[in-house]
């Protein structure tokens, strides 16, 4: 994968040896305020360009969530192996207050992942041999 940083955008990195995800950071040079409630679209200030046959997902990152309610709206959110645009990442704060973001602060996660294309066949029924059958949304039992 490469990285292009724009203006004020940081490199992502690995916090811990063992992390999955590569943290994201806010790259503007203002504070802002998210509101109870209301959700925003979060420049990152970097651009890659992913490997072939890879995708990048942008996920929540659990502090934020459990301290402060605030979550990546669209999680994961995917960026394919072609885009070449700035990542921006769409935040929503769930909080009963209002949650203040720093140029700097890290706001999400990135994980690369390799991608499986697959085709399609169309059928007129499905092979039923799953004893699982069409049972779904805790068919399978409690927790």
């Amino acid at each position: 994968m490469k990285i292009q940083l724009l203006p004020h955008g940081q490199r992502p990195r690995y916090e811990t040896p063992g992390a999955a995800g590569m943290d994201l950071r806010y790259a503007g040079t203002h504070v802002l305020t998210l509101m109870p409630g209301s959700r925003s679209l979060i420049s990152t200030g970097i651009k890659i360009a992913l490997d072939k046959g890879t995708e990048a997902q942008v996920r929540p990152r659990s502090g934020l969530a459990i301290k402060h309610g605030v979550t990546v709206l669209n999680s994961p959110g995917t960026i394919d192996a072609d885009y070449r645009g700035e990542i921006k990442v769409i935040l929503i704060n769930h909080g009963q207050v209002p949650f203040t973001i720093n140029p700097g602060d890290r706001i999400a996660q990135l994980v690369v992942a390799p991608v499986l294309r697959v085709t399609a066949e169309l059928v007129d029924h499905l092979p039923a041999t799953t004893t699982r059958g069409s049972g779904g949304f805790g068919s399978t039992g409690m927790g």
